[in-house]
């Protein structure tokens, strides 16, 4: 399957991903997108990664999923910004995966480019009020965007 996550880079950005080569993704706190980690997302889909909340936002490169859902022990931790006391670690209530840096693409891929193209009309991503963090990418809109840009690899 093919994904894309979202991220704000002032928070964790791409380049912070490519020079870790590889992170955890915690920190989600929406039951749709935690479903979509949890009983979807599995080692070997592909993901664009998305930086959101800046200007200009777009897709900057690929990862891979390298490791399926497990606790976010970050929900356990009282001190952690991500804590939640509802969320067991017999019974946890938040997942996250671990994905690895890819390859980038030559030219960020922003989301007005995005709406132009055609095939991409049903995206997640270009719906009205969409705001989910991590969001299922068809095979033809990967597709399609994935042949929009030269690839750098990592």
């Amino acid at each position: 399957m093919f994904w894309l996550m979202k991220t704000e880079p002032r928070t964790y950005s791409w380049q912070d991903l490519v020079n870790d080569t590889q992170t955890s993704w915690e920190g989600v706190r929406n039951y749709q997108a935690r479903n979509f980690m949890r009983d979807q997302m599995k080692i070997g889909d592909e993901v664009f990664i998305y930086h959101s909340v800046v200007k200009p936002m777009s897709i900057m490169g690929v990862a891979e999923v390298v490791r399926e859902a497990y606790p976010d022990h970050f929900a356990f931790d009282p001190s952690h910004k991500y804590f939640d006391p509802k969320s067991k670690p017999d019974a946890p209530t938040w997942v996250m995966v671990d994905v690895q840096a890819k390859y980038s693409f030559k030219h960020p891929i922003t989301l007005e480019r995005l709406k132009t193209i055609p095939g991409l009309e049903d995206m997640m991503l270009l719906k009205k009020g969409s705001r989910l963090s991590i969001q299922p990418v068809s095979a033809r809109e990967w597709e399609i965007i994935n042949n929009l840009e030269e690839k750098i690899a990592l």
